[in-house]
């Protein structure tokens, strides 16, 4: 009997480890099963390729200056021959405009060198970046839920308005997010299988050389790394010193050879924005804001999912909780604040959503259409409606590059907050081009930037500025705000309007915005004894009144 009771509880005790062994072996092979379908790869990329293909097209409409102005603008003089003052003081990396500048060099050499090319192919390669993403996420997700949730978790993610809206775009905060979420595919998560430290780290360095900022998010990660591994010392010494210091060695040496000079970025980065606070000189928020409305906004109908999520998920993901927390605590301290700031946090918030999302059932499909349509919505409207005069108004300056018919050669000055508009990457030609400055104060008692100055007194500004009428530009771009007050100027120089271009629906301080058409004068005209046969052929004024960008005669 004893060796009877003895079997049978050694059998009971084994068969429970075998069953449990059994099961978990199935289940890992059924899951690698579904990784290595073929078809199923070929259908998620090629879906991904399609749909960040149409996502960059339909995203007409400019965002911020940092997409012009830290990009493609530093790639189009680096290679065809003004920068902004970040650049004069070296808190700028050129790695990530570099890789511009190398495709424009390409382009330059092969006499392709168009200017449709030089605006769309940097976005076309943003855009093939985020599916490689996208594919990416899709299949980590799959290796971490079940086939279930790992859909619904990229659906939500694909249903972002945020990053419909940011992905496509040349801003050092897409690339930051594009490598976030491949980074996140290495990392040690509970349940990974295709963990790689040196793969994520080296990610995670790119970024970081991207956009120094980059180290905020990921910061309790790489703690988090560190305290799960046995050997502490092994992995700083085999794999983040290493891996830090070559990126940083080789940003710095690419930086030097283009400052011409010994330049740490990084550190210039910290000292300008954080010890010196010049980043406030371009607006401050409260503390708050960021929980008030930045989070909020670019989570839009993702908020209830997941917040629903973090209460499912808490204690598998609460690492990525974390960050998501770390980084909006963080920049919570910082006077100024922008939405594409915390775009980074966005990849860790979608594994809540997904989780939270198929975890609803039978409300899964209601909850699903209607984030599906209120983030269509609003990505359709902020791509193809929301701020985009000051994008097609350079179509229109652009087609003043043929002067060989005009006796004055075009002289454009933008009369409108500094950097509003792209420049010479949209025009790609050597005609005269001037916009107010705005750099910040860097030590200088009772400074004042030349845009503040000029919108203190326009009227002054212009008449100092232009004393003598051979002095004016042959065109002005401005927003409808500012029309009003320098009619004057604008009558008394035979300045004549021949455009509107809309801009948006509200506009805010020194941009207007209202909704009337494009409307171009082909109408011949005589001024001064001076036939005027169309706006290619005479000095005119582009006015951007109420978000329309208007041309004008002289």
């Amino acid at each position: 009997m004893e060796n009877i009771r003895s079997r049978l509880k050694f059998g009971n005790k084994g068969d429970d480890v075998k069953l449990r062994k059994r099961k978990s072996q199935l289940y890992s092979k059924e899951r690698e099963s579904a990784l290595n379908d073929g078809g199923l790869r070929v259908r998620v990329v090629v879906f991904c390729l399609v749909f960040r293909l149409i996502n960059c097209v339909l995203v007409q409409t400019s965002f911020v200056p940092d997409e012009y102005w830290q990009a493609l603008e530093v790639s189009h003089r680096m290679v065809f021959e003004y920068q902004t003052w970040e650049w004069t003081e070296g808190i700028r990396g050129y790695s990530y405009p570099l890789f511009f500048a190398f495709i424009f060099k390409i382009l330059h050499f092969l006499s392709y060198d168009s200017v449709f090319l030089l605006i769309w192919l940097p976005r076309i390669i943003q855009a093939l970046l985020a599916a490689f993403a996208d594919v990416k996420f899709f299949f980590l997700i799959r290796t971490l839920q079940s086939p279930d949730v790992a859909n619904w978790t990229f659906f939500c993610h694909l249903c972002s308005w945020f990053s419909w809206y940011c992905c496509t775009r040349t801003l050092t905060n897409s690339l930051e997010t594009t490598l976030t979420y491949l980074a996140l595919c290495y990392f040690p998560l509970p349940g990974s299988k295709q963990h790689s430290s040196n793969k994520y780290l080296t990610l995670v360095a790119l970024a970081v050389v991207c956009r120094p900022t980059a180290l905020i998010v990921w910061f309790p990660l790489l703690m988090y790394h560190f305290c799960q591994e046995e050997n502490k010392l092994r992995i700083i010494t085999h794999n983040y010193l290493p891996i830090g210091v070559v990126a940083v060695v080789m940003s710095t040496l690419i930086d030097c050879i283009f400052y011409e000079k010994l330049t740490l970025v990084q550190l210039n980065f910290l000292k300008f924005n954080i010890f010196h606070g010049v980043a406030d000189f371009y607006g401050s928020h409260p503390w708050h804001w960021y929980l008030t409305q930045g989070f909020p906004v670019i989570m839009s109908t993702h908020l209830p999912l997941f917040l629903h999520g973090c209460t499912l998920a808490f204690k598998k993901y609460k690492v990525l909780l974390a960050a998501v927390v770390w980084t909006i605590i963080v920049y919570s301290f910082l006077p100024h604040k922008e939405f594409r700031f915390i775009y980074p946090v966005l990849p860790f918030c979608m594994v809540f959503c997904g989780i939270s999302l198929a975890s609803l059932k039978e409300w899964r499909r209601a909850a699903a259409f209607v984030l599906l349509l209120s983030n269509l919505t609003a990505a359709l409207y902020t791509g193809l409606v929301h701020q985009r005069g000051t994008l097609d108004v350079m179509s229109h300056i652009q087609t003043l590059c043929d002067t060989s018919s005009s006796s004055t050669p075009p002289d454009v000055l933008f009369l409108m907050p500094c950097h509003s508009t792209p420049f010479y990457s949209h025009v790609h030609c050597p005609m005269k081009m001037r916009f107010l400055e705005c750099p910040p104060d860097l030590g200088e008692e009772a400074y004042v930037d030349e845009a503040d100055s000029f919108y203190d007194d326009p009227l002054l500004w212009l008449r100092k500025s232009f004393p003598y009428k051979s002095s004016l530009p042959t065109h002005l771009v401005l927003f409808d705000v500012l029309e009003t007050e320098i009619s004057v100027f604008l009558k008394g120089n035979n300045f004549v309007r021949t455009a509107e271009i809309f801009h948006t629906h509200f506009p805010e301080g020194r941009v207007g915005g209202s909704s009337t058409s494009l409307s171009l004068s082909k109408t011949k005209k005589k001024t001064n004894n001076r036939k005027i046969i169309t706006k290619y052929t005479a000095p005119c004024i582009l006015l951007c009144r109420e978000g329309t960008f208007v041309i004008y005669f002289i």
